[in-house]
């Protein structure tokens, strides 16, 4: 596990495309809206870094493999910051290979070492396999969040 570097950016650009990957996507958001958003954000941290973001990177055998990328939200309720997982993707060849939990182990050292008293992420509703990682690591639901396309 590493911070990414600028060499790192197309290899975590191109994973936005994973994050859309074996599931079926909300029927009002398609898969090229939701790889240009999360390209955009991904893209975001290495035009603009700054302390309250981080982009972490796993490597399998020296190859790198996958990515989370972290930033600090305010909490609605309490007001005060906390670490946000903001992305996390796995290249197909790691699945099932621990890449994720690593990731996910490295996320919450971030976030401790940064005095949050919380990890949150998001996901969609559809994403099963991403949501059942999660689920296991001891996250759990919250809110959810509709949406009325207009």
């Amino acid at each position: 596990m590493r911070v990414a570097t600028a060499a790192d950016r197309q290899f975590v650009l191109a994973l936005a495309a994973r994050l859309v990957d074996g599931f079926e996507q909300p029927p009002h958001r398609s898969k090229a809206e939701l790889i240009e958003g999360d390209r955009r954000a991904l893209d975001g941290w290495f035009e603009r870094p700054n302390a309250d973001e981080g982009m972490l990177v796993a490597e399998l055998d020296g190859v790198a493999a996958g990515c989370a990328y972290l930033v600090t939200l305010v909490d609605y309720f309490t007001e005060r910051p906390h670490a946000h997982l903001s992305v996390l993707a796995v290249e197909k060849a790691a699945e099932g290979k621990g890449v994720g939990s690593a990731l996910l182990d490295s996320s919450e050292a971030w976030a401790r070492s940064r005095g949050s008293d919380r990890l949150t992420l998001s996901t969609l509703v559809t994403n099963a396999r991403a949501r059942g990682l999660y689920e296991r690591r001891g996250f759990g639901g919250e809110y959810i969040r509709y949406v009325l396309p207009l």
